[in-house]
This record gives structure tokens, sequence and C-alpha cells, in this order.
């Protein structure tokens, strides 16, 4: 139903969890497209020995380089974006397919499912912070009775879009490489496209073991690239465009433009000043 694009980093324990419990857990078969950077840990032999579809970098390339090349092999009408270090819950995908039945055919949108993560966050519940404390009997026993309503604006991944839309907008800006600030810079092109569906779902869940991948020394400034490339800040975009984290109430309006929109906006512009003069003493 779904080509779900995982990019993976030496990451070999967490993937195949993410691997078996999409596998354990959805009720439809799914096209399921890794993107290796560097598999020297063996994740390079696990994939072809298992045959699944797969590109490759020799290099951490990064999540947007990633996705890019994992979803130009994609057959599937809708794409899936997640993370090797999410575990996906129960009828995870019948939320999504079900959500999917309310839209026109040839709709742009942009729906996320809910991270349940082991701190304080979106849906706190603790069933391990790591794969070795990882405790999935409770998560499943309990999973679904954790309360979550839909909301505004998305919890980036895991995240749905029909790949006619991803291939509109490019797919990800790789010069968020290796991908910190590019899910709010995808979101701002399908913005600026006019998209106005950005909807998160309370009840298509993964357990998120907060950000495993991203620990290997894999980062760049994306709120700095986000706000040189925007004009506004990612705290900006979310509040007034996507209306992040509040109840959904259905499609998005352009944002109501009252003395605090301009007030926050005034602080993205000396930001934006403050960080492009500096750019050009350091070049």
């Amino acid at each position: 139903m779904f080509s779900i694009i995982i990019p993976t980093y030496n990451n070999l324990e967490y993937l195949k969890l993410c691997i078996a419990s999409i596998k354990k857990n959805s009720k439809f078969d799914h096209e399921i497209i890794v993107h290796i950077n560097e598999g020297n840990d063996g994740t390079l032999e696990y994939l072809k020995d298992q045959k699944y579809k797969m590109s490759f970098s020799k290099e951490n390339a990064g999540v947007c380089v990633g996705f890019n090349k994992a979803v130009a092999l994609a057959d599937c009408e809708y794409i899936v974006l997640a993370h090797d270090d999410m575990y996906f819950c129960p009828n995870w995908d019948v939320v999504f397919a079900d959500e999917i039945k309310k839209y026109p055919e040839n709709k742009d949108f942009f729906i996320s499912g809910t991270m349940v993560q082991p701190f304080k966050s979106y849906l706190e519940f603790d069933c391990g912070k790591t794969l070795e404390d990882f405790d999935e009997e409770k998560l499943l026993k309990n999973v679904n009775q954790l309360k979550f309503e839909d909301f505004q604006g998305t919890h980036w991944q895991p995240s749905l879009v029909p790949k006619s839309t991803w291939d509109k907008v490019g797919g990800f800006s790789e010069e968020f490489s290796p991908g910190l600030g590019s899910d709010p810079d995808f979101n701002m092109k399908l913005w600026n496209m006019g998209v106005r569906l950005f909807k998160g779902l309370g009840k298509s869940r993964v357990y998120h073991f907060s950000s495993i991948s991203l620990r290997k020394k894999a980062w760049n400034n994306g709120a700095k690239i986000f706000l040189l490339k925007w004009g506004m800040s990612i705290k900006f975009f979310k509040k007034y465009y996507l209306k992040s984290d509040t109840p959904f109430r259905g499609l998005l309006t352009e944002p109501e433009k009252n003395f605090k929109y301009y007030f926050d906006l005034a602080k993205c512009k000396l930001a934006y000043v403050f960080h492009s003069i500096l750019s050009k003493v350091n070049a």
C-alpha cells in the first residue's frame, strides 16, 4: 500500500527492529526501501540477503540525500517517511489509510503519525530509552490506551505524503544535509505550493528511541539555514503558519497578522540581518 522510506546510518539492530515492527504490526503489505549511509556495520550485507530495495551512499550523506535517493525507487502512490529508530505500533497503517479515504483524488497534503517517546514530549510513555531496555510487551499492552487527539501541524516523521506531491516540490532540500531543519523546510515548500492540509493523527503511532541516528555527530545548523532561506525562524513558521500542536480544526488559513505576529516577525528579521552579516564576515 505504502512505500516506507527509511534512511539508516550504521544502526543495524535498530533497523532490524523497525522493519520487524512494520511486518508484525501492519495490516497491509508495504514496500520497504532503505537508504544506507556507509553500512559498515553489516547493514549492506543484511539488506542484500533479505532482498530489500535500497539505495546507498559510501559516506554518511544524511537523511535529505537518503530520502531523495530512496523515494526515487518507490513504486507506490503514497510514501511514508520514517527513521530507523522507530517501532511501528499496531494499526498505524489502518489509521493512515482511513484518513486518505476522506480526501479527493490528486489532493496535495501532508499528514503524520504521533511519536510515543520515553520523556516529556508529544506523547510520553516510557518503554525504554535504548534497544537494550526496550519493553515491547509493555508498549503493545498499553499503547492503544494512551489518549492523544489529532493536531495541527505534524510530528515530521512518521509522515505520509502523495508521491506526486513530493515530486512537485522536488523532495527534501539537500542544503540542509545531513538533515536538521529539513522537515520544516519541506513543509514550507508545500505551504508555498498551496498545501493547507497539515494534520497529525493521534492514533497512528510509533515508539521513538529519541534520535538515535542523530547522535552520531551528523549535525548541521538547520535553524540558521532555514532563517536565511525563508526570512523567518522555524519556531515562527510552526506557530503562525502550521499552528503546530494545537487541536486539529481543518484546513489551515493565512496567519492572523496582529501585533504579536509583527513583533515576532521583526525579531526574525533582526536575526536574519545578524546572521547575514556574520556569514559575509566569516566568508
